[in-house]
């Protein structure tokens, strides 16, 4: 009984190291398209330098021009995105929290009415004075912080250069040579730290393309040297290759683009209907941004405002498969939405799902529910992958976690 406790106590453990990553929350069934756009550039992860100046804006959409009156909460959160309980609201922000949100547009000549908010920080009422993982909640005015939930949640980080980091990702694995995996070597140089034992101090995050699902916690260091660590030969850092995201492009209302079959009108939405997609047998290089998501159409004019929300459909001609397929990207927030569940059409032999997306540039990719994409879209050593490393550093007496570390590579790069 006790060796069976000890399995699933490590078991537990293991889902935890994969399962505490950066991630925005939708909770208002009347929000979409929540961004966390920084510098004005939708490609870019949600990551600001600490002490460079720069800026980045939160905005979502509530489907109606009825003016909700929404406040921001901001909180300081440890590694593992829970609240940093050791340290007060002073410490790491100066200025007021939970104040009102101003900044706000109705929509203008669309089918949908939705109202566009935005925020922007840091800002004349805040600034931020720590580094490490920041959660910022809106509630609607008058609702308990500590209590109500909110409308949603959007998380980015703010990090220091203080940590040394040096990774490569390889497709010549530990379990396979040039095939369907590729295997990060990682090294964190400690700088100006002074840390006495890094399996209690450090914390490494590892992400692949942004991904929730599979990113990995490594804490304890294969070699462990005076001026640093090294994850070298660490099958945590073993990832699935996968394959190039699809990609397709909503621009017009009137007129197809990438990847899109055909567009037409059924009260109360435009329809666009994807092109079938399947499962790759052999490689493909096809350029992407790796499931980001950009808003724009044809009109090329205030996008924020005056594009059209329209129903996307999505169909994967595969087999059914033993567990649920799901669409991801950026835009669904790095989770299993279960809008985006995909249902299995017997007759015609392929998964169906209808999303209701924002035009725009989107990436996406098919993946069962235990994150594997081998059956609905292969994987292959070549892909071209986006690697994100984090590294959380809290010394001996300290009370929160600061972010020392970051860096992202892409597959062939070495930083």
């Amino acid at each position: 009984m006790q060796r069976f406790l000890v399995i699933i106590f490590s078991v537990l453990c293991l889902a935890s190291l994969r399962l505490h990553a950066q991630q925005q929350r939708i909770l208002d069934e009347n929000v979409r398209t929540l961004q966390v756009i920084v510098e004005g550039d939708p490609t870019l992860p949600p990551m600001l330098a600490y002490g460079k100046h720069k800026h980045l804006e939160i905005s979502w959409d509530e489907m109606s021009h009825e003016y909700k009156r929404y406040v921001y909460h901001i909180q300081h959160c440890d590694a593992d995105w829970q609240p940093s309980d050791g340290i007060f609201q002073s410490d790491f922000m100066s200025g007021l929290n939970d104040q009102l949100i101003e900044d706000y547009e109705v929509s203008f000549n669309t089918t949908q009415l939705y109202t566009h908010y935005r925020l922007r920080l840091p800002n004349p009422d805040v600034a931020f004075l720590l580094s490490g993982n920041y959660s910022v909640k809106i509630f609607n005015e008058g609702d308990d912080v500590e209590n109500d939930e909110p409308v949603l949640e959007a998380q980015f980080c703010i990090y220091e250069n203080t940590a040394g980091i040096h990774a490569e990702v390889s497709g010549n694995t530990d379990i396979d040579f040039n095939r369907d995996h590729q295997q990060l070597t990682l090294s964190v140089g400690y700088g100006p730290l002074r840390v006495v034992d890094p399996a209690r101090e450090l914390k490494t995050i590892v992400m692949q393309n942004r991904r929730l699902d599979n990113a990995v916690r490594l804490q304890t260091p294969d070699i462990r040297k005076q001026n640093g660590i090294e994850f070298t030969h660490n099958r945590d850092l073993i990832f699935p290759a996968g394959s190039e995201f699809h990609k397709f492009e909503i621009l017009d209302v009137h007129r197809t683009s990438l990847g899109v079959d055909r567009m037409e009108w059924y009260e109360p939405y435009y329809h666009a209907t994807l092109f079938p997609l399947s499962v790759q047998r052999n490689y493909t290089y096809s350029e992407d941004a790796n499931g980001a998501y950009v808003l724009r159409s044809a009109d090329d004019e205030d996008d924020a405002v005056t594009a059209e929300y329209v129903m996307t459909h999505f169909i994967l001609l595969s087999p059914r498969l033993p567990n649920d397929v799901y669409v991801c990207g950026d835009w669904t927030n790095g989770a299993f939405d279960p809008q985006c569940r995909m249902e299995y059409d017997e007759l015609h032999g392929q998964y169906e799902c209808g999303v209701l997306l924002k035009q725009g540039y989107y990436g996406l990719q098919f993946r069962q529910s235990d994150g594997s994409t081998a059956r609905t879209m292969g994987d292959f050593y070549e892909t071209e992958n986006e690697y994100s490393v984090l590294v959380y550093y809290r010394g001996q007496g300290s009370r929160f976690d600061r972010l020392v570390g970051y860096t992202r590579l892409r597959t062939g790069d070495r930083r």
